[in-house]
């Protein structure tokens, strides 16, 4: 097998803020595989701040996975379970080949453009102006479930564009999420989420630091507002003691992102060990191109949920790469009169 890696930079078409501070760019590594006339692809994705991947030395580590395919070796995952990206893109590179080298992974109505998944509308952080313009274009596109990123901005004035969507759009006809990403603090927590519950909000992702299960358990008891588990997940630690986890901080949610769990077989027994708990969850890209978006979206089509997903990433780049993936109204579908423009990668 010949095998290498591409290493490329996401050009974002905006400053995305997150609580971790504004993306300009993000790094990601494209597996390609050629076997046979066949040719496989798998991204590997990093998120600045987010990602658990030890960075030290991830070139390095990554060309050695690529070796080891080369030689016709077998790759054992456990052994880079500090590097869940590599993970990742190297088990859809083998499955894209596996299936035939066409980046179609897994069969489905969605697959066949029979059927779109309902996705959220991501509203980035950002001043007022911004995100205040961002939801007018996610809601006349037609979507009725829109997730903010908050954290970044001044909590008054992220209270006040909540507040007025509310005045607005009931929670019938449209569902709002949130995602923190860390940025309350323990101890003030919940006296936030008292105030943002009264907005009817749906949930909110990972109100305080992964890493402080004793308080996340308190304020999932206490809280007004569900919570969702989402970088508590991806630490190489919990991987092995899922159900650990779970029972410890009793979260209402889990958010599944396979480039940060480790790819497909591990989000599974995550799936498996939170319905075993009666714990609701959802899928999330991880800012892939559209390499990662689509066999993450693939791989969701396949476990059938309708609940509305995170997976409406794919327009936010300057130069991501061509595909059929496309978002009409609040669905991503995959337009199979469009095709894959892959020439920079093959």
């Amino acid at each position: 097998m010949d095998a290498r890696y591409i290493n490329y930079k996401l050009k974002f078409k905006f400053p995305a803020g997150t609580s971790k501070g504004v993306l300009h760019e993000k790094q990601s590594y494209f597996v390609v595989l050629n076997h046979e006339g066949k040719t496989g692809i798998g991204e590997c994705s990093l998120i600045p701040g987010i990602s658990p991947d030890r960075l030290s030395d991830y070139e390095s580590t990554l060309q050695h996975a690529i070796d080891q395919l080369k030689s016709g070796n077998t790759i054992h995952f456990d052994s880079f379970r500090d590097y869940p990206s590599i993970c990742f893109g190297i088990e859809t590179a083998l499955l894209d080949l596996k299936t035939g080298g066409q980046r179609t992974l897994f069969d489905s109505p969605f697959l066949r453009g029979e059927q779109g998944i309902p996705i959220n509308g991501l509203v980035w952080m950002g001043d007022r102006a911004f995100m205040e313009e961002q939801l007018t274009k996610k809601i006349d596109a037609g979507f009725k479930c829109i997730k903010l990123k908050i954290g970044a901005i001044n909590f008054d004035t992220e209270c006040e564009i909540i507040s007025g969507i509310r005045k607005i759009f009931s929670p019938e006809t449209l569902t709002i999420r949130l995602d923190a990403n860390g940025a309350f603090a323990p101890d003030t927590a919940l006296e936030m989420l008292k105030r943002i519950s009264e907005y009817n909000i749906h949930s909110i992702e990972q109100p305080i630091q992964k890493g402080q299960w004793e308080e996340m358990s308190r304020i999932c008891e206490q809280s007004p507002v569900k919570i969702a588990l989402d970088e508590e997940l991806g630490t190489p630690d919990v991987s092995g003691d899922k159900r650990k986890l779970l029972e410890a901080v009793k979260p209402h949610y889990i958010i599944l992102k396979p480039s940060i769990l480790g790819g497909f077989s591990n989000s599974m027994e995550w799936i498996r060990e939170a319905e075993a708990l009666n714990i609701g969850w959802w899928v999330t890209s991880a800012l892939e191109s559209n390499i990662g978006l689509n066999a993450i979206a693939q791989w969701t089509a396949s476990l059938n949920t309708q609940m509305p997903q995170g997976l409406g990433t794919g327009q936010i780049y300057h130069n991501n790469i061509p595909s059929p993936l496309e978002i009409s109204g609040e669905k991503l579908i995959y337009n199979n009169k469009s095709s894959w423009e892959l020439g920079q990668l093959l």
